[in-house]
């Protein structure tokens, strides 16, 4: 007598069902880094993971991708102090710039001789520049090629616990500064301190006579407001979207553009976002407004 056979066991469909999504994700899975952007995108969108979990994966990505030249703050931007100042000549360049760390230059910018570090300053600040020495406190610089790839530069400070590195081109002269933070700033977005911004509650801080701060994210209503300026957000909601669309690409650090009357310099920015911004008024206004007052100085003179 033959028995019939079952055509299924309870459950079988459910494993079939799970075997094949298996399958098929090991079977579209991405061959280059281009797609699998696009899965981690895909994975956003179906809220997998969520927006900063998602710009910090890409940007780890990135990072193997780019080089020091790309993020480097250039040779003319550089804080530096020189050899032959005294404490309390280059002291006002430490506490203005906030920054903690110093390259210490000879007779130039290309001769780095070596890394100050404002916190070595304390003791001979307590003692009134009494037995200073700068020669005795310099940490010693680290030189990398414009070329570097960023991965190995943070592997590299990370290993030798240095947190800037002078960046010299292909005929040995200075070309700028990296710190561990441009680095990090890559991957995770803008690391701000106290010093970066000192009023978290507003998008725009005056830091000089008509010179503002303005992060990149500030409503473009707001700063028509603030600067009396008739920018349209009909296509950008934030001066960040509005300042890159005038660029034509994404800015550096130290770009600028003139729009309006004003001037915008690019304070912070990394390959995928625009963070900080100076306004002030655009030197050329400032120019012809001086030419004109100058010719009706003329002309009461000659009435």
């Amino acid at each position: 007598m033959n028995e019939d056979r079952p055509s299924s066991a309870p459950g079988d469909g459910r494993q079939r069902n799970l075997l094949e999504r298996i399958t098929q994700f090991f079977q579209s899975e991405p061959e280059s880094k281009e797609e699998l952007i696009e899965v981690l995108r895909g994975a956003h969108e179906r809220d997998l993971v969520d927006a900063d979990v998602q710009s910090m994966m890409e940007g780890v990505m990135s990072v193997s991708d780019q080089q020091v030249r790309d993020i480097m703050i250039p040779r003319s931007q550089m804080v530096v102090v020189e050899r032959e100042d005294s404490l309390e000549e280059f002291l006002p360049i430490i506490i203005e710039s906030a920054h903690s760390r110093f390259p210490v230059i000879g007779e130039n910018r290309d001769e780095v001789i070596g890394i100050l570090l404002a916190k070595d300053l304390l003791p001979f600040v307590a003692k009134g520049g009494e037995s200073f020495n700068i020669r005795e406190i310099l940490r010693p610089a680290v030189f990398i090629p414009e070329s570097k790839r960023l991965n190995v530069l943070l592997r590299e400070f990370r290993s030798s616990h240095n947190h800037m590195a002078i960046v010299v081109d292909e005929y040995g002269g200075v070309a700028g500064l990296v710190t561990i933070e441009d680095v990090l700033e890559q991957i995770v977005g803008e690391i701000e301190d106290e010093h970066d911004y000192e009023d978290d509650e507003h998008n725009i801080l005056a830091t000089g006579d008509d010179v503002y701060r303005v992060r990149g994210l500030t409503p473009i209503e707001n700063f028509n407001a603030q600067f009396d300026t008739q920018f349209s957000d009909d296509e950008f909601d934030t001066i960040a979207g509005l300042v890159m669309n005038e660029f034509g690409h994404m800015p550096k650090r130290g770009e600028t553009l003139s729009m309006a009357g004003y001037e915008f310099k690019v304070m912070r920015a990394d390959n995928r976002r625009l963070y900080l911004l100076e306004v002030s008024p655009a030197q050329d206004d400032e120019d012809e407004t001086a030419e004109e007052d100058a010719a009706a100085a003329g002309i009461e003179q000659a009435k």
